[in-house]
């Protein structure tokens, strides 16, 4: 079976938008600002945004804060008239998905489901935002599983009943560019995904 470019899928929405001058408004889920950096480049220019914060792995709950606030931060400086709507820090849905997997790698089975439910409650924010689209910015990241993100937005827009946009951040440099616009922005580059098992991984690589 031919592997799919998420890539391309994204140039290719974005060319038939700029032909159609049509601007659809898209809830885009954030990890954190790094990763919303060069996504935000990518897509302001042909979505009204809504940024939606909504990572229960983040831990401890100073660290969700403090990203939530280099977030706005980003969006401020940047000069984009976006609102950003958090979800209040509760890990307690996390640490439930992530029982009997705690010592897993990341992109194996817990990452898989956390992914899996921020992206749904992402759906779910689209619809009652009455929002056209919803993504993620976590396509940016080379550790993370980009056909896995995508396949599991296509079936929860199923559900949802709101358009997935395909991604593939990582593409024409985009990670690059995210570092460039992190050391431009002074941003705060964590060292690990989230989550206590992946900051326990990073620490044990140092």
């Amino acid at each position: 079976m031919e592997k799919v470019s998420y890539g391309r899928l994204l140039d290719e929405k974005l060319a038939e938008l700029e032909r159609s001058g049509a601007r659809p408004k898209l809830l885009l889920h954030a990890c954190c600002a790094p990763c919303s950096s060069h996504t935000l480049t990518v897509l302001h220019s042909r979505f009204d945004i809504v940024l939606y914060f909504c990572n229960p792995n983040i831990a401890p709950e100073s660290e969700f804060d403090f990203r939530l606030s280099e977030l706005k931060r980003l969006v401020r400086e940047m000069g984009m008239d976006i609102p950003v709507i958090e979800e209040p820090y509760d890990p307690k849905p996390f640490y439930e998905l992530a029982k009997g997997l705690e010592d897993l790698p990341e992109r194996g089975e817990r990452c898989r489901r956390c992914i899996g439910f921020r992206l749904k409650m992402a759906g779910a924010k689209a619809r009652e935002l009455g929002c056209d689209m919803f993504t993620t910015t976590l396509t940016i990241s080379p550790h993370k599983d980009c056909t896995f993100i995508n396949e599991c937005g296509a079936e929860i827009s199923a559900e949802c009943g709101v358009e997935y946009l395909f991604s593939d951040f990582k593409k024409h440099d985009g990670y690059k560019h995210s570092i460039e616009l992190s050391r431009q922005y002074d941003l705060y580059r964590q060292n690990y995904c989230g989550c206590v098992y992946s900051k326990k991984a990073a620490g044990e690589r140092e």
